[in-house]
């Protein structure tokens, strides 16, 4: 059995898995290797499947129809790989985001609509959301051990969102977006990591009542 990845635990000094991803589907990079894209298509499909630990790289070259070699010149190690499946996985979910709230006519819904789709794509995604469930002890200990690095990089992401907001008015003027996208981040990441009794998940009605009343009213000054 080859070691457990570390999956987004990055490097002390350099870009969480997020923070990489966030650059990406802001400035629209993409991916020419085919043969790379094939196999990270097999590995995403591998991991869902079957966990990343009970995975292995001949398993995703068998599934890639590649020879292990292949695998191997693209992606040096399992955890390089595990590495850039998950990254691809999350510049999907930045992608998918700014899409959603482009359906929302004004800031408040387009906080709550970030707010449920978040929460929709992360859990409904078969690998992020299969990990979350399956093999927690992979992804929670990285997303609160890595120095902050994970939710800084949503939160970057959040934040420039409403400083478009801001400067539009949409947003008072007084309010840091900063410190605005920490405290959305951190409830998002709370129900993320944390299941709730109270608050049903998987009800988007639900998820979109609790987000209008407590996360839009950050939008505006205390009076």
């Amino acid at each position: 059995m080859e070691p457990a990845p570390p999956v987004l635990i990055a490097p002390s000094g350099s870009e969480s898995l997020l923070e990489r991803a966030f650059v990406d589907a802001i400035e629209g990079v993409g991916d020419t290797d085919e043969a790379r894209t094939r196999i990270l298509d097999a590995a995403y499909v591998q991991f869902s499947k079957m966990g990343i630990l009970r995975s292995t790289m001949e398993d995703v070259a068998r599934r890639a129809g590649v020879s292990r070699i292949t695998v191997y010149r693209r992606f040096a190690t399992k955890d390089a790989l595990v590495e850039h499946v998950i990254r691809r996985e999350f510049r999907r979910y930045f992608d998918q985001f700014l899409i959603d709230i482009e359906q929302a006519d004004n800031a408040a819904d387009r906080v709550v609509l970030g707010f449920v789709s978040s929460l929709r794509a992360i859990r409904g995604n078969p690998l992020i959301g299969g990990l979350i469930a399956a093999e927690p002890d992979l992804l929670l200990p990285s997303m609160i051990n890595d120095g902050g690095q994970t939710l800084a990089a949503v939160r970057q992401f959040v934040a420039g969102q409403l400083r478009a907001e801001q400067r539009a008015g949409n947003m008072a003027k007084d309010l840091d977006p900063n410190l605005v996208a920490e405290l959305m981040v951190r409830v998002s990441a709370s129900f993320l990591t944390i299941p709730s009794q109270i608050i049903d998940l998987d009800d988007d009605e639900q998820l979109a009542a609790v987000a209008r009343q407590f996360l839009v009213p950050m939008l505006r000054s205390a009076p």
